[in-house]
C-alpha cells in the first residue's frame, strides 16, 4: 500500500532532520544492509583461508605440527565461509555483485575489455 502525500512529507522531514543532526549516522544507515556483516566476514574468511594455506605449505617440510595448525585454520575459515555464504543466499550475493564495490570492479574490467575491443576493431579496419 503506497504512502499518502502527508506521510511521505513527514518521512522526508524526519530524514532531513536526521541528516542535519547526525550526518555520520545517516550515511551509515543508508550504506548498511542486512548483508554488510556477512560480506565482511566472508572477505576475512577468504583471507584467513589463503593465509592458513600458505602457512601449511611453507611449514609442511619443517614442522608437521605447524602444518596441522595451518590445516585447522583452513578448515575453520572454510566452515566460516560456507556458513556466511548460506546466510547471504542468492539474493545477498546478487546484491553484493551490484554494490558500489562490485560495480566498480566490473566497470574497471569492462573499460579494459572495451579498450581491447576498440583496438582490435581499429586493427581490423586498417587491414586490406
Amino acid at each position: 500500500m503506497p504512502l499518502s502525500e502527508d506521510e511521505e512529507r513527514i518521512l522526508n522531514e524526519i530524514e532531513d532532520q536526521l541528516y542535519e543532526s547526525d550526518p555520520a549516522l545517516a550515511r551509515e544507515v543508508s550504506e548498511t544492509t542486512v548483508y554488510t556483516h556477512p560480506l565482511r566476514v566472508l572477505k576475512w574468511s577468504i583471507a584467513g583461508f589463503i593465509a592458513a594455506a600458505v602457512v601449511m605449505v611453507l611449514t609442511l617440510s619443517t614442522s608437521y605440527i605447524l602444518s596441522f595448525i595451518g590445516f585447522l585454520g583452513m578448515l575453520g575459515s572454510a566452515l566460516s565461509l560456507e556458513r556466511n555464504v548460506r546466510h547471504l543466499g542468492r539474493t545477498g550475493i546478487q546484491q553484493a555483485a551490484q554494490s558500489g564495490k562490485g560495480s566498480a570492479f566490473r566497470q574497471s574490467f569492462g573499460s579494459t575489455t572495451a579498450k581491447m575491443r576498440e583496438r582490435f576493431q581499429r586493427g581490423e579496419q586498417g587491414r586490406p
